[in-house]
């Protein structure tokens, strides 16, 4: 829950059937959207996109600091997409804060600095991050896609193409193991049926790990087999809040090896030094480093 010093006040109207936030600052659509903390959406046209959350489809763009919600209701943004998008929460006084003293920091921001943490719903993403296991966001964003496809429910169409919900516990507890491989899961298979079972039963709930600290809620998920350090630190800041939480993955081991230690460490070693180093504003440090990591490989890459 934000404090009162972390909220931003912002002209928002509405045009039609359209909701229109006007001065937006610290928010980049397509650096938010692609940095690889969610992966359904479609991008239509440069800062244009369709993306699915909490189970309804949405049509956004943005100009310069305008976004417009388009065909939506004000009661759906006030209950769906102002906490998915972080609209209210001061980002301008957080890059502050991580820049404070921080070279490094202060370049990953300078790049990266309209990324905005979503806040998207548990299950969704315990089980989007199971299947990110070893793989590339492209193949990820397939596989999910086939999940939703086979199992989810019709949410509307753009251009031809229908988009679909993510599935219910219900539906996911009961799809088998080759269920799963057809969607193309492979070895993660076997962990989706018992993560989606736990789901199902309640043992695993985010109601509950909400109520705990970051240590036991990690402990909590960590039980689940195929959920490993990585794969509960990314649930715990996407899908939890726990903004604390600083996930590793190799991008990340990269860029904090260059930049803060100039030698190969340990992946415990990082998540000492960014505990220590970011606090409670871990998650979104993370975040900037993570997307200025794979800028800078895009770009040597090219040349």
């Amino acid at each position: 829950m934000m404090t009162k010093e972390e909220v931003i006040s912002l002209k928002i109207t509405r045009d039609d059937k359209n909701i229109i936030i006007q001065d937006i600052k610290d928010f980049t659509l397509s650096q938010t959207l692609e940095c690889g903390q969610c992966f359904r959406y479609d991008k239509i046209s440069e800062e244009d996109y369709i993306i699915v959350a909490w189970k309804r489809m949405l049509h956004l763009r943005q100009e310069n600091d305008t976004i417009t919600f388009y065909n939506t209701s004000t009661e759906e943004y006030e209950t769906i997409w102002k906490n998915y998008f972080d609209i209210d929460r001061d980002y301008g006084k957080i890059k502050e804060i991580l820049k404070a003293d921080d070279e490094n920091m202060t370049k990953a921001i300078a790049t990266q600095g309209g990324i905005r943490i979503l806040n998207q719903e548990f299950n969704e993403t315990l089980i989007s991050f199971i299947i990110s296991q070893n793989q590339q966001i492209v193949r990820i964003r397939q596989i999910i896609a086939a999940l939703c496809e086979k199992y989810g429910e019709p949410l509307g169409e753009y251009e031809g193409k229908t988009y679909y919900s993510f599935p219910d516990t219900d539906v996911l507890a009961n799809i088998t193991e080759e269920g799963y491989r057809e969607c193309k899961a492979g070895f993660r298979a076997k962990y989706l049926c018992e993560a989606a079972k736990a789901l199902q039963s309640g043992s695993v709930s985010g109601e509950l790990l909400r109520q705990m600290t970051r240590e036991e809620a990690q402990e909590q998920l960590i039980g689940l087999k195929g959920v490993g350090k990585k794969v509960s630190d990314c649930t715990l800041l996407f899908g939890l809040g726990f903004r604390e939480a600083f996930p590793v993955d190799v991008w990340v081991k990269r860029i904090m090896e260059e930049l803060y230690f100039g030698r190969d460490v340990k992946k415990e070693l990082i998540q000492e030094f960014a505990c220590e180093k970011f606090g409670k504003y871990g998650g979104y440090a993370q975040q900037y480093l993570f997307a200025y990591a794979r800028e800078n490989a895009n770009k040597k890459s090219k040349t």
